[in-house]
């Protein structure tokens, strides 16, 4: 799952962005509105967790836009405002949910996680190669019947290659989408990540390397 945090106070949306990455979430963070917009625009996010005041484009705004413009994103809004009245303000702004400030992490995680599995949301299809199966929707892979140990960064970059049906994916592509901008853009990270993936799948190799266009499960 792939969140921004648009939060212009630091402290608070790093640590949000921390403690969402612990879960498995690929999370980025937005200081301003104007910087939530320029992210919206060039990434796909399953949920933004939107502070409603903030500098910039301000939190309604970026929320009436999404919801004119039918994004697929779900939008948890936070506020320090906690008024019934401004509760229902937010929503019908085209927020999904709203979770007023002071909140409990652990709630908002589980109202993230929530919003991610949305009702009406097509089910993420079963992906597969010879006896390698993977189920996104249970977070389970196996290989031969075995069940495979992965880590959530291991899991991600599995499915990205099974999607992939046969393409390489380039370890720029596999950064962008299992990593985060808080990923150094010149780290081993994803070599690192395969390497372990590669181990875990065992024998036969599972993953080739194609020189110079990425890593790739399946045929050409």
């Amino acid at each position: 799952m792939r969140v921004l945090v648009a939060e212009d106070h630091e402290r608070l949306a790093r640590t949000v962005a921390a403690g969402l990455r612990r879960y498995g979430m690929v999370v980025d963070v937005a200081l301003d509105g104007d910087d939530a917009i320029a992210r919206l625009v060039t990434n796909r996010y399953d949920v933004v967790v939107l502070d409603r005041d903030l500098p910039g484009t301000h939190g309604d705004e970026i929320c009436r836009t999404l919801a004119a413009e039918r994004c697929e994103s779900r939008i948890l809004m936070l506020t320090a405002a906690s008024s019934v009245r401004e509760r229902v303000e937010g929503l019908g702004l085209g927020a999904d949910d709203y979770l007023p400030k002071p909140f409990n992490f652990t709630e908002m995680v589980a109202r993230v996680q929530a919003l991610g599995r949305r009702p009406g949301a097509p089910k993420p299809e079963r992906l597969g190669y010879r006896d390698l199966t993977l189920d996104p929707e249970r977070r389970l892979a196996t290989r031969a019947g075995r069940r495979l140990a992965l880590s959530p960064k291991e899991f991600a970059v599995l499915q990205c290659l099974l999607t992939a049906e046969g393409r390489p994916v380039s370890a720029e592509e596999l950064l962008e989408r299992v990593w985060d901008d808080a990923t150094d853009p010149f780290t081993t990270t994803v070599k690192a990540t395969i390497n372990r993936l590669r181990a875990k799948l065992g024998e036969p190799p599972m993953i080739e390397t194609v020189r110079e266009r990425g890593y790739r499960i399946g045929d050409a």
